[in-house]
């Protein structure tokens, strides 16, 4: 049984910093892509950004040149290094292995 669990969510002002972890255990992280979506009130849960085994990474446009994803396969935890935060970036944020496992998400609000 896979679980994935993530913390680092938090209040925020606009132009700062978050990093966010997801832990895995139960699986082989080592040999899955995995990834990060949000999704905010009211919205469908969408991509944030992904990053394959072998460190190949792709993010969405709204994100790109300000968020980044790296993974360290010891410790079986993806990250997701959030730079620039904007209002719009306020979400759930979602990690996954893309394999139908999910975390239960962590919260992340961007004030103005």
């Amino acid at each position: 049984q896979v679980q994935l669990v993530e913390s680092g969510g938090g209040l925020v002002q606009a132009g700062g910093s978050l990093r966010l972890s997801c832990g895995a255990s139960g699986g082989t992280f080592s040999a899955y892509t995995m990834g990060w979506f949000r999704q905010a009130p009211g919205k469908e849960r969408e991509f944030v950004a992904a990053i394959t085994r072998i460190g190949i990474t792709n993010y969405a446009d709204s994100v790109k040149g300000r968020f980044t994803i790296s993974r360290d396969n010891a410790k079986n935890t993806v990250y997701l290094q959030m730079n620039s935060l904007k209002p719009e970036d306020t979400a759930r944020y979602y990690c996954t292995d893309f394999r139908g496992n999910w975390g239960q998400g962590t919260q992340v609000t961007v004030s103005s």
